[in-house]
């Protein structure tokens, strides 16, 4: 178990009403909160954490986009858009999270 997963746990243990909660209302606005089709949610997701700077959740978000099938192109994409709004280094660390997701062998 990683440092997150741990930190994450000790979370759950201590406060998994107020997490279920949380997890409810995120959920209930990922599935019910509008139009956008499921891959289009999670490369938003993953561009907002990028955007962010927040590099444990553009990991998460990755994971769950290409597990909903976005393709690495689709992916590249939606935080190539992060670039000219949030800044070229905030599109860079995102990219190299994707990279390292895809045990990309040109790290």
């Amino acid at each position: 178990m990683d440092r997150i997963e741990k930190n994450f746990k000790y979370f759950l243990d201590k406060y998994g009403d107020i997490y279920e909660a949380y997890e409810n209302y995120g959920q209930k606005v990922h599935n019910e909160g509008g139009p956008l089709d499921e891959k289009t949610r999670w490369l938003i997701k993953a561009s907002i954490s990028a955007a962010c700077k927040h590099h444990y959740s553009v990991r998460t978000h990755i994971r769950k986009a290409l597990k909903h099938g976005c393709t690495r192109e689709e992916i590249e994409h939606a935080l190539m858009l992060v670039a000219p709004t949030a800044g070229f280094p905030a599109f860079m660390e995102a990219l190299m999270c994707l990279r390292e997701e895809l045990d990309d062998n040109a790290l």
